[in-house]
């Protein structure tokens, strides 16, 4: 008795009794919250470990001091006279139901927002995620074959319209065998995933599967195959097979014809495709000629081998296609030779998703022919309903109809199907940017460098949104500081900023042109050619105000863009390059009538997107050479326009390649006015 006495007065019964609610309440909130904010299971369960773990050491501390007035005091220090204890003893009490009372309500409220959130985002039973295949290959080389087994057993997956699959792009982001399989789930927004791993040596091949309950990390079954290397096809089959019905989706006859067709007969030119679809990914993310070329190689070899290869014929087209558009821009005749290939695989398999993307590609990035390009991504999703590529080729396309909502529509389905892709988040973030919803901009683009860091666009429009929002330059810089050095590549949209990059404008808007050409030398040192390099340098100095230092270079970068304008008239970005040497020439005519030619070649019209651009590259002319009533009054209809990537109010105000016509009234005038918002 003289024990719990003891125990009663220097309230270790109180701290234990508070203890356990602010311990339970703290477990509540990292259990019901952490998920949602995609915090890892393992800082979780560390959180309890913490509580359980600081129990006996609060009871162990409450036996030893007690907090008075004066302090925290040892407890035979402490003692009071008990008539000086009892007002406190209530207040405590009070507290301690208080906590209760709120640990109780925030359960329940926890509870039911868990609940509505999870049947308004409920994981479709039917749903899966592909996992990365594991190379146990002795060749560490072979990563391609792997990498081409998981590609084609998802593509199968992709083509039955019962399945929610997530492609490709987002499962990349994991190891072969996660540790935490319901965080996946989470993440991807699946109720299963498929783990596997190959061994290929020599004509041999082993497969190993497995499908996995990622809710519950319970294997639903678990399969190998031993082959030799052409029945490969027969494997990738089989497994499609196996799944859709573990997951009980049904197939129609067209799908199920689908999963069980080989792309090839020929082996050695499977072998070479893969190859070349692992390269360009390489390509596509980087956005080098070499990687695409490399690629554009072996999917040849593999026509060669196989000329019915229908699949490799449809992706040396895109691959082609889209280093046209992203890279260096094809001779007509190239264009020509890429629209045959398009159109052959369409004959060869007209029910093939891929060949029917890479007619819809020819039409796009080709001519900019809008309808006919909709009519074929339409189609590969008809063939293939979770082809997330397809679909964002749609939402490209409308964004440059300026249809607006589709666009951000389209967009977000894709996420759903591709969730950890941070180039879809930080297109939908460029969109908002177009449409100067400011706040949605920069919260998308803050989500795509969550997925990833690195994403280039992202921190492109992080940067632009911030700083045509405010017309604050520090903001911007501080976050450029923030950034991986030397990621920001230069932006294929833009006005001035198109030829010296983002870290170079950023650094211009904030009047530090020193380091704008820093910034310059840097970006540009791999990304451009030498003649838009001494372009880029002669922009920094012709918004400095001092063009002196411009001239060294300055008619050799003319004769090098001048040639690549004539071999390549649709090229924006060499055409704007040269824009700004001909300033620097003192050949003002010039720089206007190219600047107007190119507005004129894809005004926005044509093109909602870039076509506002090149009217913004037009004015900047404009301004720049004198003819300032011309340039408000394109400026005054960019406003009232989805123009936010260039033109805002508050960048209007600080953006230095507007000082030519700064102290003019209409100018003045012009900034009282109130801008377009919204679709």
């Amino acid at each position: 008795m003289n024990l719990l006495a003891e125990l009663k007065r220097r309230n270790v019964y109180k701290v234990a009794v508070a203890y356990a609610i602010v311990g339970w309440l703290l477990v509540q909130i990292v259990t019901q919250v952490f998920p949602f904010l995609e915090i890892p299971n393992w800082v979780v369960r560390l959180v309890i470990v913490l509580v359980a773990i600081g129990f006996p050491i609060a009871l162990v501390i409450a036996w030893a001091f007690e907090l008075t007035p004066e302090g925290i005091k040892r407890t035979e220090d402490a003692d009071l006279p008990t008539a000086a204890r009892r007002p406190r003893k209530y207040i405590w009490i009070f507290l301690v139901i208080g906590g209760a009372i709120l640990s109780v309500g925030l359960f329940f409220i926890g509870h039911y927002t868990a609940r509505n959130v999870g049947s308004a985002a409920e994981v479709p039973a039917k749903s899966i995620a592909v996992l990365p295949f594991e190379n146990l290959s002795d060749d560490k080389n072979a990563a391609y074959f792997a990498d081409g087994i998981q590609d084609e057993i998802l593509t199968k997956l992709a083509s039955i319209a019962e399945l929610k699959v997530i492609s490709r792009t987002s499962t990349a982001k994991y190891k072969s065998k996660p540790e935490d399989l319901k965080t996946v789930s989470q993440q991807l927004g699946v109720a299963t995933v498929l783990e596997g791993s190959v061994q290929k040596a020599g004509d041999k091949v082993r497969v190993n599967v497995q499908l996995i309950d990622a809710r519950a990390d319970s294997h639903l079954w678990a399969k190998s195959y031993d082959r030799e290397i052409q029945d490969i096809f027969a494997v990738e089959s089989e497994v499609a097979q196996e799944i859709a019905d573990s997951l009980q989706a049904k197939l129609s006859p067209a799908e199920a014809s689908t999963v069980a067709r080989a792309p090839t007969k020929d082996p050695q030119a499977y072998d070479l495709f893969l190859k070349a679809q692992h390269e360009q990914r390489v390509a596509n993310s980087n956005f080098r000629s070499e990687s695409f070329d490399q690629a554009a190689r072996w999917y040849k070899e593999a026509i060669a081998r196989d000329p019915n290869f229908a699949l490799a014929i449809a992706q040396l087209a895109i691959c082609q296609l889209r280093r046209h558009w992203l890279t260096d821009p094809l001779s007509e005749s190239e264009l020509a030779e890429a629209g045959q290939m398009a159109k052959q695989a369409v004959t060869l398999a007209p029910d093939l998703s891929e060949a029917h993307v890479a007619m819809g590609v020819f039409h796009y990035y080709g001519f900019r022919e809008y309808d006919p390009a909709l009519t074929e991504f339409q189609r590969a999703i008809e063939l293939q309903p979770n082809n997330s590529l397809a679909l964002q080729f749609i939402a490209a396309v409308h964004r440059r109809q300026g249809k607006w909502n589709a666009t951000l529509d389209e967009l977000r389905k894709a996420l759903e199907q591709d969730p950890r892709d941070a180039n879809i988040a930080s297109t939908i973030a460029e969109t908002h940017l177009m449409l100067r919803n400011w706040k949605d901009a920069e919260k998308m683009a803050r989500h795509s460098l969550a997925l990833d860091r690195h994403e280039g666009l992202g921190m492109h429009v992080l940067l632009i949104s911030s700083l045509n929002r405010s017309g604050n330059a520090e903001e911007p810089l501080r976050l450029l500081a923030s950034f991986p050095a030397n990621d920001l590549p230069i932006p294929n949209t833009g006005t001035y900023d198109m030829v010296i990059g983002t870290s170079a404008e950023t650094f211009v808007l904030g009047r530090d042109f020193d380091s704008a050409l820093k910034a310059c030398d840097v970006t540009s040192a791999t990304s451009i050619s030498e003649g838009q390099r001494s372009a880029a340098k002669a922009v920094i100095h012709v918004l400095s105000g001092n063009v002196t230092p411009a001239q060294a270079d300055i008619e050799k970068a003319r004769e090098l863009l001048e040639i690549i304008v004539r071999r390549h008239p649709q090229d924006i970005r060499s055409r704007r390059a040269l824009s700004w040497v001909y300033l620097v020439l003192n050949r003002k005519s010039d720089a206007i009538s190219i600047a107007r030619q190119t507005f004129e070649l894809l005004p926005p019209e044509r093109d909602a997107f870039l076509g506002t651009d090149n009217l913004v590259s037009f004015a900047e002319m404009q301004a720049q050479t004198g003819a300032a009533q011309e340039a408000v009054q394109n400026l005054k209809k960019l406003l009232s326009m989805p123009a936010g990537d260039t033109v805002s109010i508050a960048r209007l105000k600080i953006d230095p390649v507007w000082d030519p016509i700064r102290n003019d009234p209409d100018f003045q005038q012009l900034l009282l006015t109130k801008e377009h918002v919204g679709p």
